[in-house]
């Protein structure tokens, strides 16, 4: 007779921690999310504001985002593989159109949201094959 301690259904309740691989990816995820919140808002606000600072508002669908990172939400990560792109072409158009200080912010964008869509997709396939692994 198996114990209760190793019995399958024992095992299954019990919540699964990520792997190495996943945590990497969910941590540079995070990492590229808050470098573009906070590039966002430094921009917008303090070193290269354009009009009064309503263009800080931007970063608002990307704070939304972070809670759904800190708690491993797939859709969230799904979600924002997409969103992202929004700002990658922001920064792109600005760096092709702008001088000097602002230039150097867009590339910084573009390099930030690299890191995130990257992230996102790895952590996204990562925990996708471990579910596979799991179910199999």
């Amino acid at each position: 007779m198996p114990r209760a301690d190793t019995d399958t259904a024992t095992l299954s309740d019990t919540p699964r921690q990520p792997d190495a691989m996943v945590s990497a990816a969910r941590a540079a995820a995070l990492a590229g999310l808050l470098g573009l919140i906070v590039l966002g808002l430094a921009w917008e606000l303090w070193l290269a504001p354009t009009g009064s600072g309503t263009l800080a508002i931007k970063v608002v669908p990307l704070a939304l985002c972070v809670l759904g990172l800190l708690r491993h939400r797939m859709y969230t990560f799904r979600w924002l593989s997409l969103l992202v792109w929004l700002y990658f072409m922001e920064g792109v158009v600005r760096a092709t159109t702008e001088q000097g200080w602002s230039r150097a912010l867009a590339v910084a964008e573009v390099a930030l949201c690299l890191l995130l869509f990257t992230a996102s997709a790895l952590y996204i396939r990562w925990r996708l094959r471990n579910a596979a692994q799991a179910a199999a």
